[in-house]
């Protein structure tokens, strides 16, 4: 396979506690959980070995995304399974990976476009239709894919090359991205498919079963709403106090509840012994949303704060594997987990990276360049490489001409000052000139050289669009399937390796889990 890739940490890895791990997370999760998870080949033994009374779980987690979203999605994916089969050497316990599928999440532009560059090195955007701005904020799980996702697909064949691969990864996404589905379903599906012969079991928290479990933890956050309102502000003055972030507002009433309303997914606030809707304003009692919570389990969800405790609240699960902004947002979960009596999983960097193709290494290598390089500001890496081919003698010339400039006309303004004092501006309006004629002759040279030199310009562009398209990190936008396209499982299998390589750096040793 003709691709490389480069490490990208987005954190260093955290000394585990595994004795700590094992006397606090060890639990046999509820039986009627099993019907919430999807797993496919290897992943049903992994299954079989989650609802044993001595096996842990690693998770992960992302909100669902049109075949399924960036190709960070995947790194984290993966980097969860490659985190349970260390955590498995270090623990000697069965530790299995399992992926949450946030079907909760309402936020339908993040989730119903991809990216990925076509023939003619365009970026290109596929994307479901725009949600009105005054439609209900309507969770995944109940979006429906709809008929535009056959033209999606139409459109990834138009802009991918007919591999041998090909075939088999459109009849994947045609298996799970089918009108009728909701986002969630298609995204679980796809998911549990690719990844389930590497032992990844997906959990799906919409499904009635899970729905059923976390609403005791639920209600029991609303019950201490008042106490974790006060303790989470707190919580985040320390925080920045210290100079840490907290990216997630708290201390404002607003309850760690949400809850599907007139007008979608709300969020329900205190309100003077009650609650209501943030913005739907509907009223609530606690014994109203006690009922409802029993009689309507599937209406309830934790926002992203309260999500992680729900988790280790359900599922025996050792470690999250995390990106930057859930690294960033775990430190203020703090008292979520002492107040609701629920030990903490460990939070544990994925791995993260670019993925560098055989034609993208060749344009880095025939520059001497990083793939870091081509992160600079579009024009000044061009500029840089196409000055380092200006011939020696013009840079000589250009230098020398500058140097004897500024000293001679240093000369000249203290010999005509000392003539007459007015005569000061005009030989510096003189030098300024002189130096701007300098420039001038330079900028014609270097744009001669640009034009002698537009193949490299070209190679940069396209290099750059591989590697940070609009200017953001590759992982961000693009999509796996056409590096699926392009060099089938054996993409997979190279992500495995290399998460593979970063989590076996984690070592257990004293620290706090």
């Amino acid at each position: 396979m003709n691709l490389r890739f480069e490490s990208t940490p987005v954190a260093p890895l955290p000394r585990v506690d595994a004795g700590t791990l094992l006397r606090t997370r060890a639990f046999t999760p509820d039986p009627d959980l099993r019907a919430a998870c999807l797993a496919h080949g290897a992943a049903t033994e992994q299954l079989d070995r989650l609802f044993t009374a001595d096996a842990l779980c690693v998770t992960t987690g992302q909100q669902p995304g049109l075949l399924t979203g960036p190709l960070l999605t995947i790194y984290k994916a993966v980097s969860a399974i490659a985190l349970a089969r260390r955590f498995e050497e270090i623990l000697g316990r069965p530790v299995v990976p399992v992926f949450w599928v946030a079907g909760d999440d309402h936020d339908y532009a993040e989730a119903n476009h991809v990216h990925l560059v076509d023939a003619r090195n365009e970026i290109v955007r596929l994307a479901l239709p725009d949600r009105p701005a005054e439609a209900p904020l309507t969770p995944l799980y109940r979006e429906p894919v709809g008929e535009t996702i056959d033209g999606i697909l139409a459109a990834v064949v138009a802009a991918t090359p007919a591999t041998e691969f090909r075939d088999d990864v459109l009849a994947w996404l045609r298996r799970h991205y089918v009108p009728a589905h909701d986002l969630a379903t298609a995204f679980a599906g796809a998911i549990a498919e690719l990844l389930g012969p590497h032992g990844l079991v997906v959990f799906r928290p919409t499904h009635q079963n899970a729905k059923r479990a976390m609403s005791p933890h639920l209600v029991r956050a609303l019950e201490h709403a008042t106490e974790l309102d006060r303790a989470l502000g707190a919580r985040g003055a320390e925080l920045q106090s210290a100079g840490k972030p907290t990216p997630v507002h708290v201390g404002d009433g607003a309850t760690m509840v949400m809850l599907e309303c007139k007008m979608g997914r709300d969020r329900l606030v205190l309100d003077n012994g009650r609650f209501h809707a943030r913005r739907s304003k509907e009223r609530y009692g606690l014994d109203q949303l006690r009922a409802l919570a029993e009689e309507e389990p599937q209406r309830f969800s934790p926002n992203v704060l309260l999500r992680p405790v729900i988790e280790a609240a359900i599922l025996p699960t050792i470690a999250y594997v995390a990106g930057p902004s859930e690294l960033a947002y775990f430190p203020q979960c703090t008292p979520l987990y002492e107040r609701l009596e629920v030990a903490p999983q460990v939070p544990v960097a994925r791995w993260s990276a670019r993925a560098v193709e055989g034609r993208v290494g060749k344009v880095l290598d025939k520059y001497q360049l990083t793939a870091q390089d081509l992160d600079l500001p579009e024009g000044q890496l061009e500029q840089r490489l196409i000055r380092s081919h200006m011939p020696d003698e013009a840079n000589d010339a250009i230098r020398v001409l500058r140097t004897a400039l500024q000293s001679e006309y240093v000369r000249l303004r203290s010999a005509a000052v000392a003539i007459d004092p007015t005569l000061k501006r005009s030989v510096e309006s003189a030098h300024h000139a002189a130096l701007a004629g300098v420039k001038d002759v330079e900028k014609r040279i270097l744009s001669h050289l640009k034009q002698k030199n537009e193949i490299l310009i070209h190679q940069l562009a396209k290099a750059r669009h591989n590697l940070f398209p609009a200017g953001k990190p590759q992982e961000r936008v693009f999509n796996v399937v056409p590096y699926l396209i392009r060099y089938g499982r054996t993409f997979v299998d190279a992500v495995l390796q290399h998460a593979g390589e970063w989590m076996s750096a984690l070592e257990p040793g004293s620290g706090k889990a």
